[in-house]
């Protein structure tokens, strides 16, 4: 059964992703730090198919991640070929991000949030090995990559890039582990809100006195990032609600989570594209500019979108969830008529026992037990002369 909060908070990152990217506001790596959110919800995600389907899972999560890029490179890599991009043996990594793919000045920006695919087919490589560590270590595994992001920000360790997003986002992945074995859920508030506080006041020190190029972008000041975002996945995710039911009533709300989820990387991958082809193209307003990179995307998700449900195994829509809805239509109606069947059962029951139990009163009523001889127990109710004359107590008797 889908966690719905769970949707949410991933519906809610993705969109927080796209607005980012088109309005570049930094405060909004501070309000959600959107990436961490992700990569937690994608280790939950993670360690509950490892635990049922073992190492497996690997090829499980690889199959929903890779064809959704392999389209992507199958229309932007003959065209950086056809604008300059050398022909080399690094365009494998198009195939199997282990590394950055090559691009083109062009293909570079646009295509730049392909770090994230990079960064997840390392985490998931990872955890056929980590999810064991961490349930027996749980608290050193979980310390491990922040300590690595410390010692490569003081230069003690000099770091590739991928070994630098291990020590940023890992932790976040870990912090997944942690809520789908139940850990962050056990903790008592108690313990739970000083985490978050000083996880909050050490990341908040680090991002405001290590300001980065574009100020508090929480994007260009790493530990600050790891640290402030922890805060917040602990914090959404320890204090998650126990019932999702406000979600589930509100109608309009939920096939919007349901399409972003059943689309989110498609959503993703198309984004930036889209963003970087708008802003060369088209001089906008901030609103005109949202409005027209939202639309795009829909069209990117009307195209390319089926590929998330042949790489899911499921068959390909074009809006995920209508079929559901539409067959939720009948049922209500046969759940109504089976109710109003049930009614209508019911108060024919209670007609019927209604008139068993006057037939009932009535039988008695002919004949009373009032004993008048050995010999005879009952006497027809026409040979009674008063109560008193049959018994001394005539409450009794007007009992009978």
């Amino acid at each position: 059964m889908r966690n719905r909060y769970v949707d949410l908070l991933r519906a809610l990152a993705i969109v927080r992703v796209v607005v980012y990217h088109t309005t570049h506001w930094a405060f909004l790596t501070i309000a959600f730090p959107a990436m961490s959110v992700m990569f937690a919800l994608a280790g939950s995600l993670m360690a509950a198919s490892l635990d049922s389907h073992g190492v497996r899972a690997v090829g499980r999560r690889l199959r929903r991640l890779l064809p959704a890029l392999w389209v992507l490179a199958a229309v932007f890599v003959p065209a950086m070929l056809l604008t300059g991009l050398p022909v080399d043996r690094r365009l494998l990594y198009w195939a199997l991000p282990l590394l950055d793919p090559p691009a083109n000045a062009w293909g570079a920006l646009a295509l730049s949030a392909i770090w994230y695919l990079r960064d997840y087919l390392w985490f998931v490589l990872l955890s056929p090995l980590a999810l064991p560590l961490f349930r027996r270590f749980p608290i050193p595994t979980l310390a491990a990559p922040y300590l690595l992001l410390v010692l490569i920000e003081l230069g003690v360790v000099p770091a590739h890039t991928v070994l630098k997003d291990v020590g940023l986002y890992f932790g976040a992945w870990l912090l997944g582990f942690a809520h789908h074995d139940g850990m962050l859920r056990r903790l008592s508030w108690r313990l739970l809100a000083p985490c978050v506080g000083v996880l909050a006041v050490a990341g908040a020190a680090w991002f405001l006195t290590h300001p980065g190029p574009r100020g508090y972008d929480l994007n260009d000041i790493r530990l600050g990032n790891a640290l402030w975002s922890a805060a917040f996945v602990v914090a959404l995710l320890g204090f998650a609600p126990a019932t999702t039911a406000w979600l589930e009533r509100r109608a309009t709300l939920l096939p919007v989570v349901t399409v972003l989820n059943s689309r989110a990387l498609t959503i993703y991958l198309w984004h930036m594209p889209v963003v970087i082809g708008v802003g060369a193209v088209l001089s906008l307003g901030l609103g005109a500019r949202l409005a027209a990179v939202t639309l795009l995307v829909g069209v990117a998700v009307a195209l390319f979108g089926w590929v998330e449900d042949v790489s899911a195994r499921r068959r390909p829509v074009l809006v995920p969830g209508g079929a559901r809805r539409r067959a939720s239509l009948p049922q209500t109606s046969r759940s109504a008529q089976t109710s109003r069947s049930a009614q209508t059962s019911r108060s024919a029951q209670t007609s019927r026992s209604a008139q068993t139990s006057r037939s009932a009163q009535t039988s008695r009523s002919v004949m009373s037990p009032l004993p008048v001889s050995r010999s005879s127990r009952y006497v027809p109710v026409g040979e009674l002369v008063t109560p008193s004359t049959f018994s001394p107590d005539p409450v009794r008797a007007s009992i009978r």
